[in-house]
């Protein structure tokens, strides 16, 4: 997922007091860095069991639920303990593809094979079929409908408008230099809230997107009713590279609509066009697409290394990132380079006798909404009410809270959680998360990797990802600050998110990083700080006496 970063305390000084205390273990280090960044490495084997032999990870497909269990075998035969799957949801029907043929056949003379994939639960074509394109303009409300009523049969509809492509406007590959580390690290005034759907500069408008959100159904159905054979879209960016996610219902007995494709930007160009010069064009489709409607949940993967210490054994440091992907690729940058270098520091520590319980959650569902963290945070530390349907159409994820945070038991018992999501790019620091107490702590723990490049503590949040489910019900959860590499610009959600795009270096690093931040949680005199919770907080029940303590 990709990160948006505001901020809205000031940072503490480097200099103050408890970050000259923070105890910073050099000895443990330096074996954690010899395991990470030595030939011991499995960071990368790891990674290329995740996307070059199980591939794809849409959360309710076979692949995922393959990876669910690999990653569930491999944590227990590295010797954690408590390896399991955590079931969750219902979160809907599963959904895979394995053949997407898209040519045009006509004008004379000008057949060719043409790049696109089709959106995820939306339904494949049962073989090839033909059919002439047409451009049905807006598709926007009821009116808009009545005008094609009867006259789609067998279409294949191009949906919006051919744009002109220009040279890129930066750099494919990027990475932090010191000056943007040191805008990063400052406070920043808080902005408005960007929301999807809000013009740019423009207040977002919830009941037009609502409105917008809930006729996708009508929409749907419509064309289903009137036998559309597909839909095209262009992709947002260029160079053949297709950038895609979910389209259709996965609610089970729900209306998908016709298949749906994203296609090649200069491909959709090329069609336009010669619709433009009033050219008839016809495509021929031959896309395998299957719902999987056998198992309606989807699991987390959990383990964990025992704590060492008699007390604080029962606290809780954890570590994660999602497994689950789109389905374009192999999800390597979003996230199995995350998964994998979760897996590693599970793997590096779990010698090392930590002081407190360190658990991994390798979470699934999160490109729908942070939908399996937000579970397990839910099950296990703390809720909130789940938000009321919306009059406006909105989405949940869209929704603000509805009540108060009611805590679970194990709440008081979390120390911290430390999470990887933003791609193949080298960590540089810690988004602290308007966690000002975290600041000298984490700048202490990250300290002795500047020699990698770690040198920035920010106060700002950063979003899109599953740490957001812990600090929702008051739990210290921080991303990693890394370099953008190419994960905007080529490989997020995209047909390039390959083993390829993956560098070993920043992989090797990062696992050191969070090695450490990890190992230095768990071994914390007390535990993480944390934000004041809100004062309409429900504390979590006191414990029932045990039968002895009854008869004393």
């Amino acid at each position: 997922m990709r990160f948006l970063a505001t901020a809205t305390v000031v940072a503490f000084a480097a200099a103050s007091p408890a970050f000259s205390q923070e105890k910073v273990d050099y000895a443990a280090i330096q074996k954690i860095r010899d395991e990470a960044l030595g030939s011991n490495s499995q960071v990368m084997e790891t990674l290329r069991q995740l996307t070059d032999v199980i591939g794809p990870r849409l959360t309710g497909s076979p692949q995922l639920k393959t990876a669910n269990e690999w990653t569930r075998k491999q944590l227990e035969d590295w010797g954690m303990a408590n390896a399991h799957l955590e079931s969750w949801g219902p979160f809907g029907r599963g959904w895979s593809f394995d053949k997407s043929s898209v040519t045009m056949v006509s004008p004379q003379g000008q057949a060719a094979p043409l790049i696109a994939l089709p959106k995820a639960w939306t339904p494949g074509t049962n073989g090839a079929v033909r059919g002439k394109v047409v451009r049905p303009g807006r598709l926007e409300s009821e009116a808009d409908l009545e005008k094609w009523k009867g006259k789609l049969e067998g279409a294949i509809l191009l949906i919006g408008d051919a744009r002109e492509l220009k040279a890129p406007e930066k750099n494919l590959f990027e990475r932090y230099d010191e000056n943007e580390l040191a805008k990063v690290s400052q406070f920043e005034f808080p902005r408005p809230r960007v929301v999807p759907g809000a013009a740019p500069g423009q207040p977002f408008d919830a009941q037009a997107f609502g409105r917008r959100f809930a006729f996708q159904k009508t929409l749907r159905e419509f064309l289903a009713k009137e036998k559309v054979v597909a839909t095209i879209e262009a992709s947002g960016l260029d160079a053949a590279m297709i950038r895609i996610g979910g389209g259709g219902s996965r609610e089970k007995g729900e209306e998908p609509g016709p298949l749906a494709l994203v296609m090649a930007a200069e491909h959709f160009n090329r069609i336009a066009r010669l619709m433009d010069k009033k050219i008839d064009v016809e495509l021929e489709i031959d896309v395998k697409a299957r719902f999987h409607d056998d198992d309606l949940n989807a699991y987390n993967t959990i383990a964990e290394i025992p704590g060492s210490d008699p007390v604080k054994k029962n606290e809780i440091v954890m570590v994660g990132a999602h497994l689950d992907s789109w389905h374009p690729a192999t999800g390597a940058t979003d996230n199995a380079a995350g998964s994998a270098v979760a897996m590693e520091v599970m793997r590096i520590l779990k010698d090392m006798k930590p002081k407190r319980t360190i658990r991994i959650g390798l979470w699934t569902g999160e490109e729908q909404g942070l939908l399996g963290s937000a579970a397990y945070v839910r099950d296990h530390f703390g809720s909130r009410p789940t938000p009321p349907p919306d009059a406006r159409g909105l989405p949940s994820f869209m929704r603000p809270p509805a009540g108060p945070i009611t805590l679970k038991a194990d709440h008081a018992k979390f120390s911290s959680y430390f999470n990887l999501d933003n791609g193949t790019g080298k960590v540089r620091g810690v988004w602290a998360q308007q966690n000002a107490a975290a600041m000298p702590i984490l700048e202490a723990w990250i300290k002795p990797f500047a020699d990698l490049g770690v040198t920035t503590v920010s106060v700002r949040n950063t979003g899109g990802t599953d740490h957001l489910s812990f600090d929702a019900v008051g739990l210290p959860g921080f991303q990693m600050i890394q370099d953008e590499a190419d994960y905007d610009t080529r490989t997020h959600h995209t047909n390039l998110d390959t083993y390829d795009r993956i560098q070993r270096e920043d992989m090797m690093q990062a696992s050191a990083v969070m090695a450490s931040l990890v190992y230095h949680a768990a071994n914390r005199e007390e535990l993480f700080p944390r934000k004041p919770l809100p004062k309409d907080a429900i504390p979590a029940p006191a414990p029932s006496p045990s039968p002895a303590a009854k008869k004393k």
